[in-house]
């Protein structure tokens, strides 16, 4: 049931958007004089401004709009001083001002794309078992049946014990501002990207797929013949000895061509997959129809399938291997959560991975994993059952070897990943013409994920395994979404577009930075002559001057991965130096000759020296006097020139969150919880510690530690420590110095003995 306040704020939004401009005020007047209220008080005034200057009570608007300037909501701020701007204008021009007494306010006609307006009535969400089960992850203040003001939207923090109990700041609700820019009307086709680096980083994927499936195979072989020999009265398999390439790549060719139908199964049944009717889609979206039906009957295709998971958190994915028998996922909260036109270009973007034909490739690597990591789900249940039993410890390494392998798996289609979004992205404008719905689409996305992982409390099974294909990635919606409405947009995402190393740094990340494809959207919308969402160009060149960011710098945090190229080239000084002295018969160092197996021990002294030499900068002292506390957060994620080196000191109190039990053994999925946002934090344990801030997901810590600013932003943990005083210690240096003298040594060992 809506509060008292929230009834009063929708009954005065409908009646202003009637044009019963002074039944809104009589019932918006007392919702914004009323000090409490939060994010309903702020959008009362907001009507009010309107109300106010659509019957020409042009004084009593500017009074209000001043108030609004002075909100520390800066979305908010944004759109007043907007707004004050043309209220003084009008009351200036008495022309003007008859002119809005008649037909409206021209500061907030629909017609202008970065002033407030309260939008329609949304479409009635269908009453039936597909939309009943979940329940939207991004909460407005106004029901969703009812007139919302969809420029300011407020993010709700879920409710539990922790966040109301004594001595906890719970996190502040901040609306998001959308300017709602408009679409093109009328746009020009863009230039034809060339499609060949896309095609050989498929192939390339395709390759390195089957070599790390090809060795693994080849390992676990010759790992069952050695079990095998090692034990009495059993003789090996000699098939085992056999090379299995051609094996290996009938099977991946078999699975390409059955991959729509061995999906559907899987997907089925892990995660309810269901089929989505062609009803149930218009009544969220009926411009994805149009969009369908027409672009698929231009290119002389059949409708993709369309299915949809019971999944709270917005994502979309598209598997299959011809267009006529693709199938495009959407999740229960993409529907719910993102808007008509916005749902068609996530679906646009979709049929972009089947026009490139990437999806070819990306849905043999989802056959691949799901399964694998499906296998790490299930040892880690029965990991969690197990947790006193003698099995306890031998299914807890096996989930840690499945992870692995999921990972290594994975990995083979980072760059693939990465680049064909840009292309997708790219034709999803095209074909809707709408690139700032595409932008606002990614964020609201990023905000979902962001809620989703708040309320769980830990990040789902199915984001993790899925996420190789959605449009937006969790780990990059952590600290986004999460902040969303404390800063705006182009604040939070000038590190994406700006930071002059930002494509190393995210050489590992799955998904492109969101900063960097919204540039390339918004460059899309000047082309096409429209007011991009976001003003990411003007805020590029207002800060480009004020970018610090050494190379110095940037070499340091690579100085480990440098050294590997620099031990390379001492080797071949070495050998250089041997050919000389053989030559004058100074010097006959045979073991040179032959064996280069010394080549390894350089490589592996040079990454030790690099690491050495790194260390320090990189978890310096930390002392109470220099260290950043939680609310400003924000402006560390906002500030284009960090880099993770920068090791900025931070003492931040929140909640831990995370997966409990044996699915989180390599603490892989701890988060903290603060009152401004969600950040990842990085821990790496003991060897057989008897505490592990796995133990305390759900309670309230303080972390001490190193903020690092890169594509994914995260806290390397110094110590962590709850409220009844039990305190863990994180030996991420001490592993780091171990890691550096072993290498050392190993290198030298290989170098004098060959």
């Amino acid at each position: 049931m809506p509060s008292h306040a929230e009834s009063s704020l929708e009954a005065g939004l409908v009646s202003l958007k009637q044009g019963n401009y002074q039944t809104a005020i009589a019932q918006l007047e007392p919702l914004a004089s009323s000090q409490g209220n939060g994010t309903a008080s702020l959008q009362a005034r907001v009507g009010l401004v309107m109300a106010y200057a659509r019957i020409g009570e042009i004084r009593k608007a500017i009074a209000l709009c001043q108030s609004l300037t002075q909100s520390k909501n800066p979305q908010v701020k944004e759109w007043a001083e907007r707004a004050l701007t043309h209220l003084t204008k009008s009351k200036k021009t008495q022309k003007t001002a008859s002119k809005n007494s008649a037909t409206g306010f021209v500061a907030f006609d629909n017609s202008r794309s970065d002033h407030a307006q309260v939008s329609a009535p949304s479409p009635q969400k269908p009453q039936n078992s597909e939309v009943e089960t979940i329940s939207s992850g991004n909460s407005q203040t106004l029901p969703s049946h009812g007139v919302q003001n969809k420029f300011i939207e407020t993010t709700v923090t879920p409710k539990n014990s922790l966040l109301n109990s004594v001595g906890y700041t719970q996190p502040q609700e901040f609306g998001v501002y959308w300017r709602q820019a408009k679409r093109a009307k009328v746009w020009q086709p863009l230039r034809k990207p060339s499609l060949i680096p896309l095609r050989l980083l498929a192939a390339g994927t395709f390759i390195a797929l089957f070599w790390v499936m090809r060795e693994i195979l080849k390992g676990a072989m010759g790992l069952v013949n050695y079990t095998l020999v090692k034990l009495p009265y059993l003789e090996p398999l000699q098939f085992l000895y056999r090379n299995p390439t051609s094996f290996l790549l009938v099977v991946l060719f078999t699975a390409i061509a059955l991959s729509p139908w061995l999906l559907d199964w899987q997907l089925a049944n892990f995660y309810g997959q269901r089929q989505l009717s062609k009803d149930v889609l218009n009544n969220y979206s009926r411009e994805t129809g149009r969009v369908l039906h027409r672009y698929c009957q231009q290119r002389h295709w059949q409708i993709p399938k369309l299915l949809i998971l019971p999944i709270a958190a917005p994502f979309a994915l598209t598997y299959g291997n011809l267009p006529r028998n693709a199938r495009i996922v959407v999740s229960q909260g993409l529907l719910e959560q993102l808007a008509d036109d916005e749902i068609a270009t996530i679906y646009a973007g979709q049929l972009g991975h089947i026009t490139h034909w990437d999806f070819v490739v990306m849905s043999l690597v989802l056959l691949v994993t799901l399964p694998t990591y499906r296998l790490y789900q299930q040892f880690s249940e029965w990991g969690n059952k197990l947790s006193k039993g003698i099995w306890h410890w031998p299914v807890t390494i096996a989930a840690s070897i499945c992870y692995g392998f999921w990972c290594l798996l994975t990995g083979t289609a980072l760059w693939l990943s990465r680049l064909r979004l840009y292309y997708s992205d790219r034709l999803a404008a095209e074909i809707t013409g709408n690139p700032n719905a595409l932008t606002r689409a990614l964020l609201k996305i990023a905000i979902g994920v962001a809620n989703d992982i708040q309320k769980a409390e830990h990040t789902s099974w199915q984001l993790e395994s899925l996420n190789l294909l959605t449009p937006v990635g969790y780990q990059q919606s952590i600290s986004l979404g999460s902040v969303a409405g404390r800063l705006t947009f182009e604040s939070l995402l000038m590190w994406d577009h700006l930071n002059p190393y930002r494509w190393w740094l995210a050489i590992n990340n799955t998904h492109p930075l969101i900063g960097d494809r919204i540039q390339r959207l918004c460059q899309i919308a000047y082309h096409w002559h429209i007011d991009p969402e976001l003003h990411l160009t003007s805020q590029q060149s207002l800060s480009q001057q004020s970018l610090k960011v050494t190379r110095q710098s940037f070499l340091l945090q690579i100085a480990p991965f440098l050294g590997i190229p620099l031990g390379f080239l001492f080797a071949g000084l070495i050998w250089l130096s041997w050919q000389t002295a053989f030559t004058l018969k100074f010097l006959n160092l045979k073991w040179i000759y032959e064996d280069w197996s010394f080549v390894t021990g350089c490589l592996l002294i040079g990454f030790s020296i690099g690491l050495v030499i790194r260390m320090n900068s990189f978890f310096p002292d930390i002392k109470t006097a220099n260290v950043q506390t939680d609310h400003l957060l924000p402006n560390l994620l906002a500030n284009p020139s960090a880099i993770p080196i920068d090791s900025i000191k931070v003492h931040i109190v929140g909640k831990l969150l995370g997966r409990q039990g044996t699915g989180n053994c390599l603490a892989q999925d701890l988060i903290l919880q603060s009152s401004t946002g969600l950040v990842k934090l990085h821990h790496i344990s003991w060897l057989g510690q008897s505490v592990n801030p796995q133990d305390l997901i759900g309670r309230q810590i303080t972390v001490i530690g190193w903020f690092r600013r890169g594509a994914t932003p995260w806290i390397d943990i110094q110590t962590l420590q709850t409220q009844s005083g039990k305190t863990i210690h994180s030996p991420h240096p001490i592993w780091s110095t171990v890691l550096a003298v072993a290498a050392q040594a190993w290198g030298a060992y290989i170098f004098l003995t060959g």
